[in-house]
């Protein structure tokens, strides 16, 4: 049951720690300067790894995951699964588009997977390991996060959990918009793969 005060709170939570930019932060710290500089100006993991700084890459991506699962999990612990979902909705938004960074962020892939494994982690490890195979079979970052995108929808439906469904397809549909320029090129056969300098 949505309750508004506490539905604005969650997603105000889930905004503001999605909208942690920690691509740019460790980017940073690792001294290589603005990673919205380099390569295709993205503050995900991806985007990272191109500075060389592996620490930083992985560092990313777990804490970019992180966020996501911990706006839920704060929002289930004090309001249950109805405000669960609104904060995860509202770090995926906060990633996206940050108010720190002129509403310019990241693609929201890493957050994303953390929000699946809070909300029902079979279907987050299914993800993870549908992005694991694509990749090992295309060499294609972006593709493997959009077929992972795409069937988390339908892995939350096999174990019946409608509602995470709805929610996992709207993200979805974020990642799809996100990632626009790359499936574009994906369609022309001009998508670089994982370990080309020019990946975006």
């Amino acid at each position: 049951m949505f309750i508004w005060p506490q539905s604005a709170i969650a997603f105000g939570i889930g905004y503001l720690l999605g909208s942690i930019p920690f691509g740019l932060l460790f980017t940073w710290m690792s001294g290589a300067g603005d990673v919205r500089k380099i390569g295709s100006g993205n503050i995900g993991a991806t985007n990272v790894l191109r500075t060389g700084k592996r620490w930083a890459a992985v560092a990313t991506l777990i804490f970019d995951a992180s966020k996501g699962a911990a706006a839920a999990l704060i929002a289930r612990h004090y309001w249950g699964d109805d405000a669960a979902m609104i904060a995860a909705l509202g770090a995926v938004l906060g990633h996206l588009f940050p108010i720190w960074l002129g509403f310019k962020g990241g693609k929201g892939v890493a957050s994303s997977l953390g929000i699946l494994l809070a909300l029902y982690w079979p279907v987050g490890l299914l993800a993870a390991a549908t992005w694991i195979g694509a990749a090992l079979i295309w060499r294609m970052s972006s593709l493997s996060a959009l077929v992972a995108a795409g069937l988390a929808p339908l892995y939350m439906l096999l174990f019946g959990l409608k509602p995470y469904a709805v929610l996992t397809f709207l993200i979805a549909i974020l990642i799809f918009v996100m990632h626009r320029e790359n499936i574009g090129r994906l369609l022309r056969g001009e998508e670089p793969r994982l370990g080309s300098k020019n990946q975006t």
